[in-house]
């Protein structure tokens, strides 16, 4: 990660200039995360799982739910289309779903 200014400047350089290609011709899928795994290739380190419980957005799937791993969890991240603010809105939440939903700010959708 980056640790001075000089050198966050940089790093975010590389990232917008991936972006910029990105913008000219797709070359890769997945939103944002391609841009980082480039810049920051072989220099990232492991962290404990409760830190990111990722992939509650059902992997993409329509319908398809997770449970969150077993032990702490720090940050919860809905990955992916499966949005809980939009199950919620359709009716079609996931259990945890419920979690997000004190956070709402607008409520249900009309």
């Amino acid at each position: 990660m980056p640790t001075s200014p000089s050198t966050s400047g940089r790093v975010f350089g590389r990232i917008e200039r991936w972006m910029e290609i990105q913008k000219n011709g797709r070359i890769y899928e997945l939103g944002s995360l391609p841009p980082f795994l480039l810049v920051f290739a072989g220099h990232v380190a492991p962290i404990e799982h409760k830190w990111n419980q990722h992939g509650l957005g059902g992997d993409n799937v329509k319908g398809s739910c997770r449970d969150l791993h077993p032990g702490p969890v720090s940050l919860l991240h809905w990955s992916g289309s499966g949005k809980p603010w939009l199950r919620l809105d359709s009716k079609q939440p996931c259990p945890l779903d419920a979690l997000w939903a004190p956070y709402d700010l607008y409520g249900p959708s009309p």
